[in-house]
């Protein structure tokens, strides 16, 4: 019986012992458990392209915040597919208004222009047309649409010719030139205000480029 007796207490010692070894490997697995959960600290690095960057203590916390430059306003002319005025930002370039205007047509002559040169607010960009203007004859007359000094004779111009001057297209070019086959010659730069779809600041935009 003592024998029976100590085996029963030998086993009920070794259950204990078991019992304790079972409990702390529940109490450390739930310990690394909840280090694992908690929250770890966020490292912003900063933004090589100059975006700023601000932090809060909330989610998320990263966000971008780039702030435009100054609105400029560009004329873009001539020999482009889509003539007209354009918004742009500080920093945009003179090629980004050539191609925000659909381009230069085939033919355009862009040696003289600087297409890597900034914008600036109320700037014109004339893309003209090789050969357009600025060819004269022989004795410094007007070869067929030019004149003295390069500028366009209302009168011999051809429509490629007039669709060089800032704001004239297509459309109102063959109008000029179906207002001069209609009415006969321009006789001053001002008839040009009877054509229709021109008015006083197509007239002030051209005046200097051209002649009668």
């Amino acid at each position: 019986m003592e024998r029976l007796r100590e085996r029963l207490a030998d086993l009920e010692r070794r259950e204990l012992i078991g019992l304790l070894v079972v409990a702390a490997v529940i109490v450390a697995a739930c310990l690394v458990w909840y280090w694992r959960s908690l929250p770890k600290p966020v490292r912003i690095e900063a933004s090589t392209t100059g975006t700023a960057l601000t932090h809060t203590s909330s989610p998320g916390t990263a966000v971008a915040s780039p702030t435009p430059g100054p609105e400029l306003v560009v004329d873009v002319a001539g020999w482009v597919r889509h003539p007209g005025v354009y918004r742009f930002h500080q920093g945009d370039r003179v090629i980004d208004a050539i191609q925000a205007a659909g381009g230069a047509k085939p033919g355009a002559s862009l040696a003289a222009i600087n297409e890597a040169a900034l914008l600036q607010d109320a700037q014109q960009i004339l893309v003209t047309r090789r050969g357009a203007a600025g060819r004269t004859g022989g004795g410094g007359a007007g070869g067929a649409g030019g004149a003295a000094g390069g500028k366009i004779n209302l009168n011999t111009a051809t429509l490629d010719q007039l669709e060089t001057l800032p704001g004239i297209g297509e459309v109102i070019g063959q109008r000029i030139i179906d207002y001069r086959e209609q009415h006969g010659p321009f006789h001053s730069v001002d008839d040009l205000l009877n054509v229709s779809g021109i008015g006083p600041s197509h007239l002030a935009d051209v005046k200097d480029l051209v002649t009668v």
